[in-house]
């Protein structure tokens, strides 16, 4: 809240801004044959929302000159070294959100609620 009201940071959820809703339910990334899906946990597909939700963020971080950005760790959204495995079991397995990874591959630093403070931002 500090970075936010001294001007530092401003608060986006990805999800959001891919119109879904909040709360609902649980969703993990599930890997299918090599390919990334993410699901909920009565098995609903939310791949394509979660991948517009990685480009809007994007185009958030781009439009304003964003270079790091703080996620929630675990997420399929914006989990970033840890994520959950996808068999719903709390589990958490390598891997990086599909939001956190896209910045990531476009030169934004990633921190997470935990490790940001320690960082210079």
């Amino acid at each position: 809240m500090k970075l936010i009201e001294d001007g530092r940071a401003i608060a986006v959820c990805p999800e959001q801004l891919a119109g879904l809703p909040t709360p609902r339910e649980s969703c993990e990334i599930i890997k299918e044959s090599q390919i990334v899906k993410v699901k909920s946990k009565s098995g609903y597909d939310y791949t394509s929302d979660f991948k517009r939700a990685a480009l809007e963020t994007l185009k958030i971080c781009n439009q304003y000159n964003i270079t790091a950005a703080i996620l929630q760790s675990r997420s399929p959204s914006c989990g970033f070294g840890k994520i959950y495995s996808g068999d719903f079991s709390g589990e958490l397995i390598e891997g990086n959100g599909l939001t956190a990874d896209l910045l990531f591959k476009n030169n934004i630093r990633i921190y997470n609620e935990s490790n940001w403070a320690s960082e210079q931002l």
